[in-house]
């Protein structure tokens, strides 16, 4: 598995426990060991998608920063120039899109 999609079950994988932890904290309000779960899992999934955001494209709006993936080298359209980083590459459930770009074959902004 490739590190893009090793990174992406990582995220979904800490994403589907806080989802499951939040539903639990909505009937469970005073529950401590659970708010620490959440926090510290929280930390881990944002630590993530930053990392993603970094390597490739961000995942969610919350993860753009126009500072980022603007380097000669990166893994975008526009390497080395500023700009709108959340319509850089493929979207992460477009497999078929993802399988090219892991590839090479869009890489180099084709």
């Amino acid at each position: 598995m490739d590190d893009r999609n090793t990174l992406l079950k990582e995220i979904g994988e800490v994403s589907f426990f806080l989802d499951d932890l939040r539903l639990y904290l909505d009937t469970h309000p005073l529950e401590e060991k659970a708010m620490d779960l959440y926090q510290q899992h929280h930390q881990k999934r944002m630590e993530l998608l930053k990392s993603y955001a970094d390597k490739f494209e961000p995942l969610t709006c919350h993860c753009i920063d126009l500072a980022s993936n603007n380097s000669p080298d990166s893994d975008t359209r526009y390497a080395g120039r500023k700009h709108w980083t959340w319509s850089d590459g493929p979207i992460p459930w477009d497999t078929a899109a993802n399988a090219c770009h892991t590839a090479g074959i869009l890489k180099g902004g084709a």
